[in-house]
């Protein structure tokens, strides 16, 4: 991989220069998917620069989810997986949005059992609090890579049979063809948070690492409630988008 020769005193600090560089290199294939950049020493040599600058540019590319740094002997910058664009404005499950992305979802189940309902998911399914509801713990997966760590809370008394189901697969299919219950419209929440102990361990990242939690309450066209759930997105594999209309005023 060549390096380019920066240019000084033009208003464009160097950083942002090694930055714009390695941004239209992944863009253009010359840098692909996996690719490990150089060492910082001798990236920094051959481009004229201080560590620290070099730097500079390599976290700003991190932030933006186009590089992944690892510590250690064998680690470094390596070119990441692009993010995968979820789209919040219709309600799409996560194999559903995978399936627009083009790429294969998978799912593997860490809880399917029957619990009583605390508080806040007896007021999100408009039950009393204790009654029955199935909770469907699953690590989603694209392409074999971790994405979301999924909890899903569904009323036991409106699908009695959920839990004796194949529930690898979407389960808002199931809720439409076993149960006629097809979630139609949803309140959602979105709130940053870090990484417990358990969950980097699910999704296969470091304990504190950024995520992207997701509140959901899905209902029927009926307005009945029959999801309460909490996602948690891998925001480095993941851009969570919305589509907003003018209404006026």
């Amino acid at each position: 991989m060549s390096t380019p020769e920066l240019h000084r005193g033009i208003g464009v600090p160097a950083h942002a220069q090694i930055e714009q560089w390695l941004t239209a290199a992944i863009a253009s294939g010359e840098l692909a998917v996996g690719d490990r950049l150089p060492a910082e020493r001798d990236l920094a040599a051959d481009l004229g620069v201080s560590r620290m600058t070099l730097r500079h540019a390599l976290a700003a590319l991190e932030r933006r989810g186009l590089l992944v740094r690892t510590p250690g002997r064998s680690g470094g910058a390596f070119v990441a997986r692009p993010r995968i664009d979820c789209d919040l404005t219709g309600l799409a499950g996560f194999t559903e949005q995978m399936r627009r992305a083009g790429l294969a979802a998978e799912a593997a189940i860490r809880t399917a059992a029957t619990v009583g309902a605390d508080a806040a998911t007896a007021a999100a399914l408009e039950l009393e609090p204790g009654d029955p509801v199935h909770e469907v713990s699953r690590v989603r997966s694209a392409e074999g890579a971790p994405v979301v760590l999924e909890r899903s809370r569904f009323p036991a008394v409106r699908f009695a049979d959920l839990l004796e189901l194949d529930l690898s697969g979407s389960l808002y299919t199931l809720l439409r063809e076993r149960y006629d219950m097809e979630p139609h419209t949803a309140v959602e929440h979105l709130e940053p948070r870090l990484a417990s102990p358990g969950e980097a361990a699910e999704l296969g990242i470091a304990e504190g690492t950024p995520l992207m939690l997701i509140e959901r309450t899905a209902y029927t066209a009926d307005g009945v409630p029959v999801e309460y759930a909490h996602d948690l997105f891998r925001p480095d594999r993941v851009r969570i988008s919305v589509t907003s209309r003018w209404s006026g005023g």
